[in-house]
Parts: structure tokens; C-alpha cells; sequence
């Protein structure tokens, strides 16, 4: 299966890819958001030009993005479907993929943004392997500390107020209009998730609902 699953940020699209892949034949969750921090992370040419955008909430231009999908799509653990995290996030990305890949579903994770607002702010990342906590209702379990690999579990400074306000900003322009596209395709399907304490394992379940596909 190829599909993307999209939505504000905030929605759980990552905590939930990661986990949905295995349940579809072990594919793999793609993030160009987790690409992106990497190159920051290795300091490489694209990851100094992309810092101080995402830093400030924006979006890096789709030309960077599009390479590294492309070079990340091309791996063999790729060859039987991929679950796409963060892309794309608006039309002409959304043209550029089908350019090369039949996309079997769009799933849409729709949330209140009260609920955006609290994971947001209550979200926390391990610094060395991208695993994904909330203080809230999935909190590491020893505070500050990776349960995976043992690394530092801390706040992203997009996830910080002035940063989210502008990512908001930024979906409702410009992601929004996804929502229409792949509705007219066919292939737009949706998942409610409407309480602070739904487990990241239910939001998975609603969605091989959704799919089709059982558990």
C-alpha cells in the first residue's frame, strides 16, 4: 500500500505511521520532517539552509524537499509501500508525487484544535532516534530520558508558541486545500481523533478501520 496520512500539525500523524506500518506488511513510515531535521542534525549544506526556516515555523522550499523523498522513496524497504508523513503538504507536491507513485489512500486525521494546542505544547522528541512522547498520555518512563536508546527526550523549538501559531497559519493556507483534492480522487478517507486520552494504539485501529484492513 501507498498512502499519506495528513493532517495539522500536532494530529499524531508520526506517533501513528510509525506504528501503522507494521500492521501493513512492515512498510515504512517516511517523514520528510524527521529527513529534514536530520540534515540539520549532520549540519550538511540543506540542513544549515532549512534550520532557521523550520526554526520559524515555515516551509522548506519544495525543490529540497522533493530530492529527498525521491532518493528515500527509491530504497528497496520502499519498493512494496510506504506510509508518507509530512508530504505532501500542499498541490504542486501533491502533482510531483503522482508524477512517479499510484496513491492507494489520503487519510486525514482530523482534530480540534484544543487537542493540537495540548499535544503541541506537551510533546516531547528523543533527540537521538526521533521516537515521539506527550506528557500528556505517552510520557517516556523516566522523565527526560529515551525509553528506546537512552537519549535526551526534549521540546522541539517549533513546538513552541510563536512557531505553532505560524505552522497553523501555514496549513490552514496552504494544506487545507489537500483535503478537497483527494476527496475529488476518490481516496480521501478520515479518522476522527476528539480525546486528550485516545492511546496512540486506538488512533491505529480507527485507521486500518478506515483502510479496510484488519488487525
Amino acid at each position: 500500500m501507498r498512502m499519506i496520512i495528513f493532517g495539522p500539525q500536532g494530529s499524531g500523524k508520526g506517533t501513528i505511521a510509525s506504528r501503522l506500518g507494521a500492521k501493513l506488511g512492515g512498510i515504512p513510515h517516511v517523514s520528510t520532517g524527521d529527513m529534514l531535521r536530520d540534515e540539520v542534525k549532520r549540519g550538511t549544506e540543506i540542513g544549515k539552509n532549512a534550520a532557521p526556516i523550520m526554526n520559524q515555523g515555515g516551509l522548506v522550499p519544495d525543490s529540497v524537499v522533493n530530492k529527498l523523498l525521491e532518493d528515500r522513496l527509491a530504497k528497496d524497504d520502499a519498493k512494496n509501500g510506504f506510509i508518507l508523513d509530512g508530504y505532501p503538504r500542499n498541490i504542486t507536491q501533491a502533482h510531483e508525487l503522482e508524477t512517479k507513485y499510484k496513491i492507494d489512500a489520503a487519510v486525514l486525521l482530523d482534530v480540534p484544535v484544543w487537542l493540537l494546542l495540548s499535544r503541541l505544547t506537551n510533546r516531547r522528541v528523543c533527540r537521538k532516534c526521533g521516537e515521539v512522547y506527550n506528557l500528556v498520555n505517552l510520557r517516556p518512563k523516566v522523565e527526560g530520558v529515551c525509553d528506546k536508546d537512552g537519549g535526551e527526550v526534549y521540546q522541539r523549538d517549533d513546538d513552541k508558541e510563536e512557531a505553532i501559531k505560524e505552522r497553523f497559519a501555514l496549513y490552514e493556507k496552504v494544506t487545507m486545500p489537500l483535503i478537497e483534492y483527494y476527496r475529488k480522487k476518490g481516496i480521501l478517507k478520515q479518522v476522527t481523533c476528539d480525546k486528550l486520552e485516545t492511546t496512540p494504539d486506538q488512533n491505529v485501529a480507527a485507521m486500518l478501520s478506515v483502510l479496510g484492513v484488519e488487525g
